[in-house]
């Protein structure tokens, strides 16, 4: 296959890593693999929490996710369990599974996800009730 046609993605961790955040002061999760990179079934997003923000708590239906973080520390909120998550880790989501990921610490929260049924808008349900937490 000649090389302008190859599908395959490099993500260079260390460039997520060192990158300026194009929105400083807020999130920045900008979809990094889609069906433009002709991925069919498997989408990708960096994410880029900012100190003292987070995600909104929700689920998904179908989707499974794989969150590998890069750097700093962060809270996993996975059924009102907290559970600390730091540069490093790798966490697998399963579908259904009510999740959200804060940043209360006073640095940038950086991470990939690489999940199923993209795109990143096509499966995302927001909890509304009030989240309780217990840490683990």
């Amino acid at each position: 296959m000649p090389e302008e046609e190859r599908a395959m993605k490099i993500f260079k961790s260390e460039e997520y890593i060192k990158m300026a955040n194009p929105t400083p002061g807020k999130p920045y999760r900008p979809e990094i693999l889609t069906k433009e990179h002709q991925a069919k079934n498997l989408g990708g997003m960096f994410g880029l929490l900012v100190a003292g923000s987070q995600v909104p708590y929700h689920y998904h239906n179908h989707r499974e996710s794989i969150i590998i973080v890069l750097r700093g520390e962060a809270t996993e909120v996975i059924e009102g369990k907290e559970i600390p998550i730091k540069a490093g880790d790798v966490l697998f989501i399963p579908a259904g599974e009510k999740h959200t990921t804060i940043n209360r610490s006073h640095q940038d929260f950086r991470y990939l996800e690489f999940f199923t049924f993209p795109p990143l808008t096509a499966d995302f349900v927001e909890v509304k009730e009030n989240l309780k937490t217990e840490r683990s």
